[in-house]
């Protein structure tokens, strides 16, 4: 591959129409890749973005991480136009503010509603496509996960166990999986795309102070990083990636 190029190859994000994954999206495609965008509940955002994108042959799939027989039928379709996949970028994720200490707060349906998506829905996803992967030769999942995972500090005890847990399940894979298939965690603190803009601004302002590198990141940081995985980084393996400007040293 040449340089930061992406050209014949396909890629699929989920939650593609989301704020950090529309700029993986557009990332990709300006690189060259066909993209696959999936959704769950934005319909015509997804298909909105998918007219915007640099290049041509993308598309966009309706897609549930959570329900397995959503992922067979998705991977049966990327089959049929596409042949194999390239790269997988699991960006779908949900999560809710719940203050730590309020343990009745964390029920059960919300515990399990986020393991399901941002867990057991990444790894379903990889094994639902791995055929793919596989045939593609050499090829890379990016699993997005956050500094909660590391720092224990986020939306709820809940999320920041699952991107620890997401990020354990990179390290698995990326030994199980090889070496046709590189597995790989991109793991940002605060991005200012749609979750943050309903934060406290004081609390960002904060967040912010506290970044060595005096500012939060943008949805095309992460979305650079994860173009940087998928073509410069082509040694790397079982990773994870931070892209916080430093916010865990202070």
């Amino acid at each position: 591959m040449d340089g930061l190029s992406l050209a014949g190859r396909t890629a699929l994000v989920t939650g593609g129409a989301g704020g950090i994954g529309s700029a993986i999206c557009r990332q990709l495609a300006r690189a060259g890749a066909r993209v696959i965008v999936t959704y769950h509940s934005r319909a015509e955002r997804a298909h909105a973005l998918v007219e915007e994108l640099a290049g041509d042959g993308h598309f966009v799939l309706p897609l549930s991480v959570r329900r397995s027989e959503d992922i067979r039928a998705a991977a049966d379709v990327v089959r049929e136009r596409c042949g194999r996949l390239h790269l997988l970028v699991n960006n779908a994720g949900t999560t809710r503010v719940v203050p730590h200490g309020d343990l009745e707060a964390l029920d059960d349906a919300l515990i399990d509603e986020i393991f399901a998506t941002n867990w057991r829905g990444a790894f379903a996803m990889v094994r639902g496509f791995r055929p793919l992967l596989e045939a593609a030769g050499e090829a890379l999942v990016v699993n997005l996960s956050s500094i909660a995972g590391v720092t224990a500090v986020g939306s709820n005890v809940a999320y920041c166990a699952s991107k620890a847990a997401l990020d354990s399940m990179t390290k698995s894979l990326a030994r199980a999986l090889a070496p046709k298939i590189r597995v790989v965690s991109v793991s940002p603190g605060w991005v200012m795309g749609d979750y943050a803009k309903n934060a406290d601004p004081a609390y960002l302002a904060r967040q912010r102070e506290l970044t060595p590198l005096g500012r939060i990141a943008e949805a095309e940081d992460v979305a650079q990083a994860v173009l940087a995985a998928a073509t410069l980084l082509g040694f790397t393996n079982g990773a994870i990636i931070p892209v916080d400007g430093g916010r865990p040293l202070n």
